[in-house]
């Protein structure tokens, strides 16, 4: 079975248009050649700020571009009919669609309701007010223009463990809902941040209420016989109890298939945070190595001061390489968004060597990285254009991860500005050499033994060196000064 690769096929500012449905169908073959076996999709269904809606604003899950609400009837990437063309094209080329699942709150409301809150302080969740009073609140989602299809199920204030905005008084905030659900507390088994990350925006999503998990448990039976789904993006991870998403990606496996991917967005570097987060779903699931993309971004800005045999110090793939998703920027850490910590261009193609030559850990390219990508935005007052150059390698990278990346692996970390790793192949695979500097041109000096003996070049044709192995198995292979190297046999 080829080796699972990810790709994130958009990116926060993905041009309007309606077209991206259209891309992913036009592109899933080349796609498949690359060596793509899944493929992670934007929200899928309406936000609260319609066909203008990057998807995380959620209003209305069972619309995937079908109705005509919030001003219209497709999403930003397209209507339901596209949506359905890119999964199917996605499965005909043997790749595996991905949903984005947003679950942790929904906006746009249809009405105001009546609600009981109480005051809390923003820095501390877990300091809530005692005094209880009332408010008008956005908390009843009808979703008119659905009108029952699909789901005639009706949230209201019973469904949600907060809001941000009241009338009567009109407050901005953080207020906690008082009704039958927590005793007037927020869930547990979130991140500890903010003393309580239960809340994030929006109507928070009160999963204690047995209805609301029944009524996702719904959603993703039924999103799954709409479209092919072959795995899933938890959105928001650190806001959602664990107890959650553990009984929700079980009971996915049990109706839907027991293969499904998933991974979670819980964006935290503290691998005991990590571990613990990881029990409590029952190790169901993956997250994203966010430790290994914050030294990406710390070592693309120091340059060759960075101690590269330091890279993987921290990583959820040192730690737990069978959870981690490895990354090297996604649409929230690309520059403008709010985690940025985008990593130089300089700095990605060791990056993506990193991720995709080795043997640990489930790599996700992100799409500007492989297609480019130009836009601008606001941002302290001021309008910023930002150019996301396309990784010219990352092609080759791609097809050297099918054809070289395989057998074991030995690590020459021995230089903190030159290191290298050996994948010695297998009896029906070739491997490969990788090194990389951060500084000078480097080289290192390589034993991979009697039964490798031939002439091997620069996968990746920054050097057009060809380097002679003998029959003792023995060769020093070079790299580019701030570049890296792909060292395979020549033929084969």
């Amino acid at each position: 079975m080829a080796s699972r690769t990810l790709l994130q096929f958009f990116h926060w500012y993905s041009p309007d248009g309606r077209k991206l449905w259209g891309e992913v169908a036009d592109e899933a073959p080349r796609l498949a050649s690359l060596g793509i076996t899944d493929v992670w999709l934007p929200p899928a269904y309406k936000g609260a700020a319609g066909g203008a809606s990057i998807g995380y604003d959620t209003y209305d899950l069972f619309d995937l571009g079908e109705f005509d609400q919030k001003g219209s009837v497709a999403t930003k990437y397209g209507d339901r009919a596209g949506l359905e063309k890119a999964a199917q094209a996605l499965m005909n080329n043997g790749i595996g669609p991905m949903l984005d699942v947003v679950f942790n709150h929904k906006m746009g409301a249809d009405e105001k309701e009546l609600v009981h809150v109480r005051r809390v302080d923003e820095n501390d969740r877990t300091q809530i007010s005692e005094e209880t009073f009332e408010a008008l609140a956005y908390t009843r989602f009808t979703f008119p223009g659905r009108n029952g299809t699909h789901s005639q199920f009706i949230w209201d204030q019973k469904c949600f463990s907060g809001v941000d905005v009241i009338e009567q008084p009109d407050e901005k905030g953080v207020f906690k809902l008082v009704n039958e659900y927590g005793d007037g507390e927020w869930n547990d088994e979130v991140d500890q941040e903010l003393g309580n990350f239960d809340y994030l925006m929006g109507a928070d999503v009160e999963f204690r209420n047995r209805a609301v998990c029944e009524e996702l448990n719904h959603w993703g039976r039924w999103v799954c016989e709409q479209i092919p789904v072959k795995g899933f993006r938890l959105d928001a991870a650190k806001h959602i109890p664990a107890w959650f998403f553990r009984d929700w990606v079980g009971h996915m496996r049990d109706n839907v298939s027991d293969d499904l991917f998933v991974v979670a967005e819980y964006w935290h570097p503290d691998m005991e945070v990590l571990k613990s987060y990881l029990d409590l779903v029952d190790r169901q699931l993956t997250l994203f190595d966010v430790a290994l993309h914050h030294t990406f971004h710390d070592a693309s800005k120091q340059g060759s001061s960075f101690d590269m045999r330091t890279i993987f110090d921290g990583a959820l793939v040192s730690a737990y390489p069978e959870h981690a998703v490895t990354i090297v920027d996604n649409h929230d850490t690309q520059p403008l968004q709010s985690l940025e910590a985008a990593v130089d261009p300089w700095f990605k193609p060791l990056a993506y060597a990193l991720i995709l030559l080795r043997e640990n850990g489930t790599p996700c390219v992100f799409h500007p990285d492989l297609y480019g990508a130009s836009y601008s935005d606001e941002k302290d007052g001021e309008t910023h254009h930002i150019d996301m150059p396309a990784i010219a390698c990352l092609p080759r990278l791609l097809e050297a991860r099918q054809k070289y990346a395989h057998g074991p692996q030995t690590d020459i970390f021995d230089h903190p500005n030159c290191v290298a790793f050996v994948r010695y192949g297998t009896a029906e695979a070739p491997g490969c050499i990788v090194v990389m500097s951060n500084g000078d041109a480097g080289e290192k000096h390589v034993e991979l033994g009697e039964d490798r003996a031939g002439t091997y070049i620069d996968y990746l044709g920054h050097l057009q060196d060809r380097i002679g192995v003998g029959a003792d198995g023995n060769a020093t292979f070079p790299c580019p000064a701030g570049g890296v190297s792909v060292w395979v046999r020549e033929n084969g």
